[in-house]
């Protein structure tokens, strides 16, 4: 006999019985071999699955509902009028869809995906999904994109959205003409602000955001700026979506900090876009898996109640060993068909199966449906949900895509691309579903609203009252929060008298004096991916804590250091560890808590410039189309300023990619006071005006010598993108009014280009001014707006863009970044005079500073260079001077390209 090792357990109440067990199994591994103990242990766990028993630890169980019929809470509403709701929402997203596509083929739109997933709406929006309403912020609800046609048509039913809206599905400039409302084509905040809450568009955005915004909701609580209220965050997505990244990455997270006020919803169709999601094998299985490893507790939801006389009758487990032997590509096969080919190739593969339907007609037979489709089923699972506590809840719902369209679409490879249906399918679809339509009507794609005294709109009007209001629907307002004035966090940087310090530190400082001030600092939420001690964070690790849901359980190595390692559960920290997708999903649930709670917040996350826009771009352009507001700070930027680092490290291209994000203001300040009135500026508009924009800015681990600020005369070039650093001297220090070369320089390279001023002066006899360019971006949005304003002859068009009236003239310019040359090609049409572009393309290098802007020829001696033959191009006299200056640099050694290298 083999040894059982027993553990003992406090919820062991009969250790005898369980020995017997334990003795049992050893005695069947002895005598039949461990393949024949695996088998009846499996065999064991598919039974305790059907009756409704999970095993702690068990990550894949039979391919059955995990609750039973007998489980079932009572269904609290009308069946048959929930019934009716819903096929009346399919109709009319139905014909949103195949509306907009006869009129203009271009539109595109879903019917399918909407199709699958509408029972698992409606059994929310009817009995879950709480609205806010007076003392109650609202559940926060994740909306399956390509099924957003079934959110639209169930607004209109309630009365938010009317006829014309609907007609105007994926039209929304063409609305704007007529002074009506467009539609998005998925759930876009910014296209409509007092209705979408959440963009999902991008498949994995949703999932990674849903668990991030759960978690802040607990930030707030433990941190006690809410209390603690029993909302709850929904996330409806599709199986598909699940390969994503971004869908995965945060589960594990969820798990760790108990998250049990998150419901996911997958909706398993069993298909992508062109075809099975697992044709080979079962995704439901492979998700659950992968959920309950992950900690989840997991709710299969896989048949509708047709199914359980069938699971009754089946005392031989025969229906449980053909699910578990058949793959999604043959239930996709099964959706397509009609009951009659069902019997045929599934019921008919054996005599016990056969057996179970033989009384059954084939009309039966087609009637049975996936758990996904069964009203009462999702109300089980949504119950038990909600119930749950400890962990967070995924329920697996297996529906089928384009349930419900017939041969023209349920099950079919290509179901996703349906956007149109001749007119037997339209009347097919009606009678499917009962709607009292008339075949005119139908045929001509006429919308359904039954009259406002209706007994369907009379009782969805009473559940949603029941649950506080409509969803979705978003808060645009918040309360306004007071700024401090600069001087009072950052005296230090409009004073610093040419004290040494890096950008970078500079706007840790800030960061520091703002957190202790007494309104502002509570709001303040500082994120970091594992680099706060790259960054000189470490000293705010005991000044406010890092956050922890589990306080400190450990006592850290470094107790006995100044800057120790803290964790508390009112700890003000976000330190996410190396997930710069978490991170972010972090500053979006924090820069958006304006709106989702009614809570303005300001989350500042700072990170290695590379590993934002170039990585996560995605994430923040979602964050974006969010209304976030809040401050990223790349902290450490440019490709020539992180000398060692190398090829990905090195950040040529943030500033490129953020001029693209329509509300995000992107700065490369040179100098500490520039930092100061850029966060006071950034602060004020999206705390005490409430503009939805929030703020890039690119800071730098050089230290250099940090002047004061001049005087308050230039804050609005700060803020506009350039001002005057150094005038154009001659030799004899007296200004010139007309310099014979300008230099533009932002970030680092600013005190480059002051160098090579002072070389041109001192050497060549040529008199250049330098300009600090805080943002080539800025500047060109400004540019275009004058010229579009001037070009359309409105009313108040300016007569100079600002750089036109910085830069008035025909004097050669010379503009330099540490960023790709596109980054100040952004200006080149709003200057009048011969211009050179200097920049970073090309691959990184790990070197010292000096060697890498050598390498790239952005430093001081470069900028002189390019400015000395552009200004001999004015002024032949120069000639020879240009001739020296090659041969003291060697350029002809200089063949290749930096940026071919």
């Amino acid at each position: 006999m083999l040894d059982a090792v027993a553990t003992p357990s406090p919820y062991d109440i009969d250790p005898l019985e369980t020995g017997e067990w334990r003795e049992a199994l050893c005695a069947l591994v002895q005598a039949a071999g461990i393949e024949r103990a695996a088998f009846v242990l499996d065999a064991l766990l598919a039974q305790a699955a059907s009756l409704g028993v999970r095993a702690a630890g068990q990550t894949r169980s039979a391919y059955l509902n995990t609750i039973s019929a007998r489980q079932e809470p009572p269904f609290p509403g009308d069946l048959a009028m929930e019934e009716r709701i819903a096929s009346i929402n399919r109709w009319n997203a139905l014909a949103m869809v195949v509306r907009a596509n006869q009129a203009h083929g271009e539109l595109g739109g879903h019917i399918a995906s909407y199709a699958s997933a509408a029972d698992l709406f409606e059994v929310g929006f009817n009995h879950f999904f709480r609205a806010p309403c007076e003392g109650f912020a609202g559940d926060l609800v994740y909306l399956q994109p390509h099924s957003a046609p079934g959110v639209y048509a169930r607004a209109f039913l309630e009365g938010f959205l009317n006829e014309a809206d609907l007609a105007h599905f994926r039209q929304e400039i063409t609305a704007k003409e007529r002074g009506l409302r467009g539609l998005s084509s998925y759930p876009h905040p910014w296209l409509m602000p007092d209705f979408w809450q959440f963009p999902t568009g991008s498949m994995g955005i949703g999932p990674i955001n849903a668990i991030y915004q759960a978690r802040f909701m607990r930030y707030l609580e433990n941190r006690s700026l809410a209390q603690p209220s029993g909302r709850k965050v929904w996330g409806l997505f599709g199986d598909g979506e699940m390969d994503e990244p971004e869908s995965i990455a945060a589960l594990t997270l969820a798990a760790r900090e108990k998250l049990d006020n998150l419901v996911f919803v997958v909706n398993c169709n069993l298909q992508r876009l062109d075809g099975p999601v697992r044709g080979n094998g079962r995704i439901i299985d492979e998700l659950e898996t992968l959920y309950a490893g992950a900690g989840w507790n997991v709710i299969k939801l896989v048949w509708g109640g047709d199914w359980d006389p069938l699971l009754a009758r089946d005392t031989e487990g025969a229906l449980a060993r053909a699910f578990s032997q058949t793959v999604d590509g043959q239930f996709q096969t099964f959706a397509a068909n009609d009951g009659a080919y069902n019997r045929a190739h599934f019921f008919n593969q054996n005599p016990e199966l056969a057996a179970l339907v033989a009384d059954w007609s084939d009309e039966a037979i087609d009637r049975l449906r996936r758990g996904g489709h069964d009203i009462v089923k999702i109300h089980a699972a949504y119950h038990r949900a909600v119930r749950h506590r400890g962990q967070p809840t995924v329920i697996l719902a297996q529906t089928k895509k384009g349930f419900g369209m017939g041969a023209a679409g349920q099950g079919k490879m290509t179901t996703h691309q349906q956007k149109k249906l001749d007119d037997q399918a339209l009347l097919a679809f009606r009678d499917r579903f009962a709607l009292p339509i008339s075949d005119a009507d139908c045929v001509a794609l006429k919308f359904y609203r039954p009259t406002v005294d209706s007994a369907e709109v009379r009782y969805l009007q009473a559940r949603r009252k029941v649950l506080g209001g409509h969803l979705p629907r978003r808060r645009t307002e918040s309360p306004r929060l007071p700024v401090p004035t600069v001087e009072q966090w950052a005296r230090f940087a409009l004073q610093a008298d040419g004290k040494e310090m890096s950008s970078t530190m500079a706007i840790v400082r800030m960061l520091s004096a703002l957190l202790k001030d007494s309104t502002l600092g509570e709001r303040i939420v500082p994120i970091v991916a594992d680099e706060a001690r790259t960054f000189g964070m470490a000293n705010l690790f005991r000044q406010i804590g890092i956050y922890s849901a589990q306080g400190q359980l450990y006592e850290p190595e470094d107790i006995g250091s100044v800057l120790y390692y803290r964790e508390a559960l009112d700890g003000q920290i976000l330190e996410e560890g190396i997930t710069e997708a978490g991170a972010i999903s972090s500053w979006t649930a924090a820069g958006t808590s304006y709106s989702v709670n009614g809570l303005p917040m300001l989350p500042f996350y700072i990170y290695y410039s590379m590993f934002g826009f170039q990585r996560i771009g995605d994430l923040i352009w979602a964050a974006a189309d969010q209304r976030a507001r809040g401050f990223l700070i790349g902290a450490t930027s440019g490709r020539t300023t992180l000398g060692g680092e190398g090829l990905q490290h090195q950040d040529g291209s943030s500033h490129l990619i953020a001029s693209t994000v329509p509300n995000c203001r992107a700065y490369d300040p040179a100098y500490a006071y520039e930092v100061a009135v850029i966060l006071e500026h950034g602060m004020q508009r999206m705390l005490e005006e409430q503009h939805d924009e929030f703020y890039y800015i690119t800071v730098t681990n050089e230290n250099l010598p940090q002047p004061s600020m001049p005087d308050a005369n230039v804050r609005e070039g700060i803020l506009r993108g350039m001002y005057r650093v150094a005038a154009a001297s001659n030799a004899n220090g007296s200004i010139e009014d007309t310099p014979q070369v300008r230099l533009l320089a932002a970030g680092p390279m600013l005190n480059e280009a002051l160098r090579a001023a002072k070389r041109l002066k001192d050497e060549f006899g040529v008199h250049a001014e330098v300009w600090s360019v805080t943002s080539y971006s800025e500047l060109a949005r400004d540019g275009r707006a004058c010229e579009r304003a001037r070009a359309l002859g409105l009313a108040d068009a300016p007569t100079q863009s600002w750089i036109e009236q910085c830069l008035p003239g025909s004097v050669p310019v010379v503009a330099v970044s540490d960023y790709v040359r596109a980054v100040p090609e952004q200006i080149r049409g709003w200057i009048k005079g011969p211009m050179r572009v200097l920049g970073t393309d090309g691959f990184g290098r790990s070197d010292t500073r000096a060697r890498l802007r050598d390498f790239f020829e952005v430093s001081a001696d470069w900028i002189a260079l390019h400015a000395l033959d552009l200004a001999a191009g004015e002024e032949p006299r120069l000639a020879d001077a240009l001739q020296r200056l090659r041969g003291e640099m060697h350029t002809a050694q200089r063949t290749d390209n930096p940026w071919q290298l």
